[in-house]
This record gives C-alpha cells, structure tokens and sequence, in this order.
C-alpha cells in the first residue's frame, strides 16, 4: 500500500473521480480548521502502478493544468509505503 499524506493550498471546490478509480483505497482532502486555505491530504492506493494510473489519468492532468488559475500553491505531498495496516 502506498501512501499519500501532505498538504496544499487551492479554492474550497474539487475532487471527485479519483475515488472511483481502481486501486484506490482512501482519498481525502480536508480544510485545516486553524488555517483556513491549507488542504490536509490523505491518499491510500493499493500499489505503485494503480498511483502510477491516477497521476497519469485525464482528469488529473486537466486538474493540474489548472492549478495557476485556481490558486493552488505551496504544495507539499509525501509518499510513503506502508505494510501490515492496524488498526489502533
């Protein structure tokens, strides 16, 4: 399982086709409570070649190639590789 987790900056409206795609388990953005236009990111996907899919999939592409004129900046994401998951 690959993990994403960070954070990013962009107008409150988006996401949506990226849940439906295969390989992914969780994705989630968040508006920080105490800063108001910081998104929490947290991603989870199956494995390498499903995040390899998403970040080449249409819909990101066109997301991305928008990023300027919605006003996203200051991205900071992670990826991580987690194994054996439990829950706490």
């Amino acid at each position: 399982m690959l993990l994403i987790i960070g954070t990013f900056r962009l107008p409150p409206e988006m996401i949506e086709a990226s849940l439906e795609e295969d390989g992914c388990l969780a994705y989630s953005y968040a508006t920080d409570m105490l800063e108001p236009g910081l998104i929490r990111v947290n991603e989870a996907w199956r494995d390498a070649e499903a995040l390899e899919e998403h970040m080449a999939s249409e819909h990101l592409e066109e997301w991305r190639a928008n990023w300027e004129r919605l006003g996203i900046h200051d991205r900071d994401l992670v990826q991580f590789t987690a194994s054996n998951p439990k829950p706490l």
